[in-house]
C-alpha cells in the first residue's frame, strides 16, 4: 500500500514541473506571443484575401530575410544590437550607383554591385569594429550614433562632392545643375528584380515539397532513434514533424485540386531564399567552427576570452566586419527587389526595421538564433502589411495604422532595451 502517495507525489511534482516550463516558456517568448495575437487580430480586420496576403509577405520576406540574419553574428559576440548595418547598407547603394553609371544592369549588374559594395563594407566594418573596441559597454548607443554621423557625409559626398569634385556625367543619377544625385533613381530594365526573377517556383508546390521534407526527416529520426535505443526522447520532435508535413502535404493538395484557388497563381523567388538558406546554413556551421566558439567565448566573458588566449579585440572587429559585409548583400538584395533606389533615404532605416524584426522573433540584446530572425521577419512584416487596412476599417483612417507601425518599430526596440537594462540591474544585486 505505500507506493500510492509516492506516485500522487511524482504526478504532482511533474504538474509542477510542466507549470513552471509553461510559466518560463510564456516569459521568454512574451513578444512574440504578442505580436503573433496582433497580427491575427490585424489580418482578421484588414479584410484581405489570404492570396494577396501571402504574395506580399513572400516579397517582403525575401527582401528583407537576409538583413536581418546579418545582425546576428555581433550579438553572438557580446556587441549587442548593430545599428552600424547603415554603413553596410551605404557600401550597397555606393555600388549600385556605380554600377548604373557604367551600365552593367540585370544579374551581371548584381555580381559587380557585390565585388564593388565587400572592399567598401570591409573598410567600413573595419573602422566601426575598432571604435566600438574603444567604446565598450557601450556599443549599441555608439554605433547609433556612427550610423547618423556616416548618413551625414554620405549626404555630403553625394549631395555636394558629385559632379563638382567627383566626376560622373550621367543624366540619369546627375541633376540637371550637373551636380549631386538625383532623389530617386529608377532601377527598372537595370537592377529590378534581377535576382528575383532568375527562377520563380510555384508556391504550392514548395509547401508541398515542404511537407514531404518534413515526413522524411521525420522518418529518418524514427529509425535512427529506434535502432539506439532513444526514441522516447526524440517522440515529441517525430510526431511534431509527422503531424506538420501531413498537414502541408493534405492542405496543399487540396488547394491544388481547387483550380479556382489563388493561391495556385502564388510563385516565390527561388534564387533569393536559396541565397537566403545558404546564409542560414553558413551562419549556423560558423557557429560550430573554433571561430564560432571564440565569438561565444568573447561574447559571454571578453576577460576569460584573453586569459584563454583568444584576441578578443580582433573577434569583435572581424564580427563587425562580417555584419556589414553581410548588410551590404543584403540591401543589394533589398534595393533590387524594391525597383527604387532613394539615394538620400534608403539605407536611413534598415537598421531600425531589421533590429525591431530581429526582436519580435524573439531575440535579445546578448541572444539571437535563425529561428528567431526568420519568425520575426514573418511577423514583423505581416504587422507592416495589415496595419494601414486595419486602422483604416476599425477607426476610418488608415494613417493611423501607419502610425501603429512606427510604434510597434521604436517601442519594440525601446522595450528590449529597457529590459536588457533592468535584467543586468538585477544580476548586478545579487
Amino acid at each position: 500500500m505505500e507506493p500510492r502517495p509516492n506516485i500522487e507525489e511524482n504526478t504532482q511534482n511533474k504538474r509542477i514541473e510542466m507549470l513552471e516550463k509553461g510559466k518560463k516558456f510564456l516569459i521568454n517568448n512574451m513578444v512574440t506571443i504578442l505580436f503573433v495575437i496582433i497580427g491575427y487580430i490585424g489580418f482578421v480586420l484588414s479584410g484581405l484575401s489570404l492570396p494577396f496576403f501571402l504574395n506580399d509577405l513572400i516579397n517582403r520576406v525575401a527582401r528583407n530575410g537576409f538583413l536581418v540574419l546579418a545582425l546576428i553574428i555581433p550579438v553572438l559576440a557580446g556587441m549587442g544590437l548593430n545599428f552600424a548595418v547603415v554603413l553596410g547598407a551605404m557600401a550597397g547603394q555606393m555600388a549600385i550607383i556605380m554600377t548604373i553609371h557604367w551600365g552593367v544592369f540585370n544579374w551581371q549588374g548584381i555580381l559587380l554591385c557585390v565585388l564593388l559594395a565587400t572592399p567598401i563594407a570591409i573598410l567600413f566594418g573595419f573602422l566601426t569594429g575598432k571604435l566600438l573596441n574603444k567604446t565598450k559597454g557601450q556599443e549599441m548607443i555608439t554605433s547609433l550614433i556612427l550610423g547618423w554621423f556616416a548618413n551625414g557625409v554620405y549626404q555630403f559626398i553625394f549631395l555636394i562632392l558629385v559632379g563638382s569634385v567627383i566626376p560622373m556625367k550621367n543624366e540619369e543619377l546627375v541633376l540637371s545643375t550637373g551636380v549631386g544625385l538625383r532623389v530617386t533613381v529608377d532601377l527598372d530594365k537595370k537592377l529590378r528584380y534581377a535576382i528575383d526573377s532568375l527562377f520563380r517556383f510555384s508556391f504550392i508546390k514548395s509547401v508541398l515539397i515542404v511537407g514531404i521534407v518534413f515526413i522524411s526527416v521525420a522518418l529518418y529520426m524514427y529509425i535512427k532513434n529506434n535502432k539506439q535505443g532513444q526514441l522516447d526522447s526524440a517522440k515529441g520532435k517525430v510526431m511534431a514533424l509527422s503531424a506538420s508535413g501531413i498537414v502541408l502535404g493534405v492542405w496543399s493538395i487540396m488547394t491544388m485540386l481547387n483550380s479556382r484557388n489563388m493561391l495556385n497563381n502564388l510563385n516565390i523567388p527561388v534564387v533569393t531564399f536559396v541565397i537566403i538558406g545558404l546564409l542560414c546554413f553558413a551562419t549556423a556551421f560558423l557557429t560550430k567552427t573554433k571561430l564560432g566558439q571564440d565569438f561565444r567565448t568573447v561574447g559571454q566573458d571578453q576577460h576569460l576570452a584573453n586569459v584563454s588566449g583568444i584576441d578578443s579585440n580582433k573577434i569583435r572587429v572581424l564580427a563587425i566586419v562580417i555584419s556589414t559585409v553581410l548588410a551590404a548583400w543584403g540591401h543589394i538584395i533589398y534595393l533590387q527587389n524594391m525597383g527604387t533606389l532613394s539615394t538620400y533615404g534608403s539605407h536611413e532605416n534598415i537598421g531600425m526595421f531589421a533590429i525591431a524584426a530581429l526582436l519580435i522573433g524573439g531575440a535579445t540584446v546578448t541572444k539571437a538564433t535563425i529561428g528567431q530572425a526568420l519568425l520575426g521577419t514573418v511577423l514583423f512584416h505581416t504587422i507592416f502589411i495589415v496595419s494601414p487596412l486595419a486602422g483604416r476599417n476599425l477607426l476610418g483612417d488608415a494613417q493611423l495604422g501607419e502610425y501603429f507601425r512606427a510604434f510597434v518599430v521604436y517601442g519594440v526596440i525601446g522595450v528590449s532595451l529597457g529590459m536588457h537594462a533592468w535584467k543586468k540591474q538585477m544580476q548586478s544585486k545579487k
